[in-house]
């Protein structure tokens, strides 16, 4: 598999690009902003986008989704529960100070349990409520990577103080659905460095109770 990282934006949102080297398809994860950069990144790998995805609908991981939408053709996807803050990236782009980036209508809605397909590789989707309400993770199995979005970070969760957060349901996705994982699975957040399921289970302050 052929993998690019690059950080976009103010936020500093990690962007993945995932390739299948038997096909050279690829699909893009998180498009925070600079689409021409991911684009550069994608023509120097000889790749072609057939699939974009966002964790959510934060603009910091969906404001460069148009332009690379624009570009390549490629479909583009939201969990359903998240569209009311696509559609409200201006008042998102204002709370910031922020210029607001394009928007476009959303080709697909993936939901608990669906498979984005590229060429010959599939990630399984998770939807982890809590960050946003339609937050998404999104799983390699056979690599053992999970793609967390702003869901679980190395040490830390994501806030829960925006539109449609919750506390409560943060820590039960997290439970529930992420620490059921193979332990060394690892975990690419949606900023930040890379951590894993073990020592998040074991180590994360937000998730250990100590006596």
């Amino acid at each position: 598999m052929i993998f690019e990282h690059l950080t976009v934006g103010a936020f500093q949102c990690n962007c993945f690009i995932l390739g299948c080297a038997k096909t050279r398809q690829a699909i893009v994860i998180d498009p925070g902003d600079n689409p021409d950069a991911i684009l550069r990144r994608v023509a120097d790998q000889g790749l072609t986008v057939t699939a974009i995805v966002a964790t959510h609908a934060h603009l910091d991981h969906v404001g460069g989704m148009v332009g690379v939408h624009t570009a390549t053709g490629a479909p583009t996807s939201l969990h359903r529960a998240d569209q009311f803050l696509y559609d409200n990236l201006a008042v998102q782009a204002a709370a910031f100070g922020l210029p607001t980036p394009p928007s476009g209508p959303v080709t697909r809605y993936v939901a608990d349990g669906d498979v984005v397909a590229w060429g010959q590789q599939e990630l399984q989707v998770i939807h982890t409520p809590g960050h946003t309400p339609g937050s998404l993770c999104f799983y390699l199995p056979g690599e053992k990577i999970l793609f967390s979005g702003d869901t679980l970070f190395a040490g830390g969760v994501g806030r829960t103080d925006l539109w449609g957060g919750s506390h409560p349901q943060l820590l039960t996705s997290i439970r529930e659905r992420l620490l059921t994982l193979p332990e060394a699975t690892q975990v690419l957040p949606g900023h930040g460095g890379g951590t894993a399921i073990g020592h998040e289970a074991e180590n994360n302050p937000f998730l250990v109770q100590r006596g």
